[in-house]
C-alpha cells in the first residue's frame, strides 16, 4: 500500500494537560486505519490535529504526499482532509444537493449549474448505494441518513483522507450496518479512511490496521490477523497504580435512593440502589446514556416509565424544582451552561439553587455576600471574598462554585456529572476531599465518570452503561479497568 498521510514525533500540550506524547502514526491509500482507546486517551487530539484545529507542540511533523505541511482547517480541507464530527455539520433547511455543493458550487458563466449538481449528487448517493432522494431537506434525514449525505460531500468533493469520529453514536443497527458498507466501498474508491470508535465489533468488520491510545501515547499497532478484543482492551488499561487516588472509606448504611425500571430520553429500564455514605459510580464511554439517565432521576428530562424513591417512598420528580425540595443535588457536566451563571458574583451563584426552600421574598444582598463569604473559606476558593465575579475563576474553582451552589440546600443525594472535568490534579484531589467529607456526613454521592482512575479510585460500586442500558454492576472487589471497559466496549460475552 501507498503511504498518503504520516505524523512523527507529534506532542500536543494544554495548560497543565500533555494531551499527546510523541505519537506517529500513518495512513495509507485505500486503507481503513482504526484508533482505540477509552475516553480522554488523545484520540479527539490527534484529530483535531489531523484536520487544522490543533497545531502540534515543536519539534513534531506532519507528512502529506512526502511533503511536510503545517495545517490549518483551510488548508486542510483544500489538500483533501475531511473530518465528519460525532455531532452533525449541516444545514437543516437546505436539500441534500444544497448541503453536499455549499461551499464548492458548480457556476458557469456566473451561472449556477443545478442540473449538474443534482447530476453528480444523484451519481454519488447512487455509488453509496442510499435511494434518498437529493431533494429531501436534511433535516428531515435521521443520523445515519445524514452521515451519509457528509460522505457523499466528501466524495464529490475529491477528498483524499475522511476521519470520522464516533460516526454511529444514537445510530439503529441498520444504520450502523449501511454506514459500515458504504465504508468498505469508499475505501475501494482509493481513499484512506481514520475511523474513531469505541464499539468494537464496528472496529473487528472494517479495520485494515487499529493503533491503540492510552493517556496519550500511542500503545499498539496491530493488523486484524489473530487479533482479540481481549488483546485490544488490555492495551487500553494498565496504568501506574500512582495515578489512583487513595480515598478514606466510610461506613455504607441504609438504602436512600432507588431506581426501578426507569426509561426515559434514551435510558432503558434503569435499576439500582444507592445507601447512605457511599459513592455509586456511573461509567461508560460518552453516548452510552449516563448523562441522560441523571437528567431524568433529576426531573430536568421527562420519566416515561418506572419509578424514583427517596427513603422507600415514591417520588414524582418532574421538575428539577421537586428535586431540590426532595433534598437532591446535581453538579452537572457543563458546569458553565448549566451550572453557573459567569457574569455574576459567587455569592449569587451560591444562593440561587436555595431559592427554592426559602419563603424570602426579597433577596438581601449583605445575606447572599455572608453566605458567600463562608463557603469561600470551607472550600478554599481562591478568591479575595464572594462579590468576585465567577467567569474570573479558574475551572478548579468555579467547580467549588457550583458545590457551594449545591451545599447550600442542605441536600442528601448528591448527583456527580463529571465531577474533575477540565481541572487541574491538585484541584482534583481538592474536590475528591469534599465528596469524602459529604460521606462522612451521611450523604449519598451518584457520580458521572469518563475518568478510569476516577471511577476505580472513588467509588464502593460501579455500574456501566451502553446505548442506554445498564450492561453490569461491579462490587468493590470486582471494579478493574479492564473489567469496566469489557462491559462499556464489549458485550458481557467477551
Amino acid at each position: 500500500m501507498s503511504q498518503m498521510l504520516q505524523l512523527r514525533n507529534v506532542s500536543k500540550t494544554f495548560p497543565g494537560v500533555l494531551a499527546l506524547q510523541n505519537i506517529s502514526f500513518d495512513l495509507n491509500l485505500g486503507e481503513v486505519h482504526c484508533l482505540c482507546g477509552e475516553n480522554g486517551a488523545g484520540k479527539s487530539t490527534l484529530i483535531k490535529i489531523l484536520s487544522g484545529a490543533y497545531q502540534p507542540d515543536e519539534g513534531g511533523e506532519i507528512i502529506f504526499d512526502g511533503k511536510r505541511v503545517t495545517l490549518n482547517p483551510h488548508l486542510a480541507m483544500q489538500m483533501g482532509i475531511q473530518t465528519i464530527y460525532q455531532e452533525h455539520t449541516v444545514f437543516d433547511n437546505l436539500n441534500i444537493v444544497e448541503n453536499i455543493f455549499t461551499g464548492s458550487e458548480i457556476v458557469k458563466y456566473g451561472v449556477l449549474q443545478k442540473s449538474e449538481m443534482r447530476r453528480q449528487t444523484v451519481g454519488v448517493l447512487k455509488y453509496l448505494k442510499s435511494d434518498l432522494s437529493p431533494d429531501r431537506k436534511m433535516g428531515e434525514l435521521s443520523s445515519g441518513e445524514q452521515k451519509t449525505v457528509e460522505i457523499a460531500k466528501g466524495l464529490v468533493s475529491k477528498r483524499r483522507v475522511i476521519i470520522l469520529d464516533e460516526p454511529t453514536a444514537s445510530f439503529s443497527s441498520v444504520e450502523i450496518e449501511n454506514l459500515l458498507d458504504i465504508i468498505q466501498t469508499v475505501k475501494q474508491s482509493g481513499l484512506g479512511i481514520i475511523y474513531i470508535s469505541h464499539h468494537l465489533e464496528e472496529v473487528f468488520r472494517i479495520a485494515d490496521r487499529i493503533t491503540v491510545l492510552r493517556d496519550g501515547r500511542k500503545v499498539s499497532v496491530y493488523g486484524l490477523n489473530g487479533l482479540t478484543k481481549a488483546t485490544l482492551i488490555k492495551d487500553m488499561v494498565g496504568r501506574d497504580p500512582s495515578s489512583f487516588y487513595q480515598r478514606e472509606r466510610v461506613p455504607v448504611g441504609e438504602v436512600v435512593f432507588e431506581v426501578r425500571e426507569v426509561t426515559g430520553n434514551g435510558a432503558k429500564n434503569i435499576s439500582f440502589v444507592l445507601k447512605r455514605g457511599e459513592i455509586l459510580g456511573i461509567a461508560g464511554m460518552v453516548g452510552s446514556g449516563r448523562s441522560e439517565l441523571m437528567n431524568v432521576l433529576f426531573g430536568s428530562a421527562r420519566l416515561e416509565s418506572g419509578e424514583i424513591l427517596i427513603h422507600g417512598k415514591v417520588v414524582k420528580h418532574s421538575t428539577p424544582r421537586a428535586s431540590i425540595k426532595n433534598k437532591m443535588c446535581f453538579i452537572t457536566e457543563d458546569r458553565q451552561n448549566t451550572g453557573l451563571f459567569l457574569p455574576q458574583s459567587i455569592a449569587q451563584n451560591v444562593t440561587i439553587a436555595n431559592l427554592v426552600n426559602t419563603r424570602k421574598f426579597v433577596v438581601r444582598q449583605a445575606d447572599d455576600s455572608r453566605t458567600g463569604n463562608r463557603f469561600v473559606k470551607l472550600l478554599n476558593i481562591k478568591t479575595n471574598d464572594s462579590r468576585t465575579r465567577v467567569l474570573n475563576l479558574s475551572g478548579g474553582n468555579q467547580q467549588k462554585v457550583v458545590l457551594a451552589k449545591w451545599f447550600n440546600t442542605n441536600g442528601e443525594i448528591f448527583i456527580f456529572d463529571e465531577p474533575t472535568l477540565g481541572i487541574d490534579v491538585g484541584a482534583k484531589q481538592e474536590i475528591y476531599k469534599v465528596m469524602v467529607d459529604l460521606l462522612r456526613e451521611g450523604k449519598s454521592i451518584i457520580m458521572v465518570s469518563s475518568d478510569m482512575p476516577e471511577v476505580i479510585s472513588m467509588s464502593d460500586r460501579v455500574i456501566i452503561m451502553k446505548n442506554g442500558e445498564k450492561m453490569a454492576e461491579l462490587t468493590t472487589d470486582e471494579i478493574s479497568e479492564e473489567n469496566i471497559l469489557t462491559y462499556s466496549i464489549g458485550d458481557k460475552a467477551i
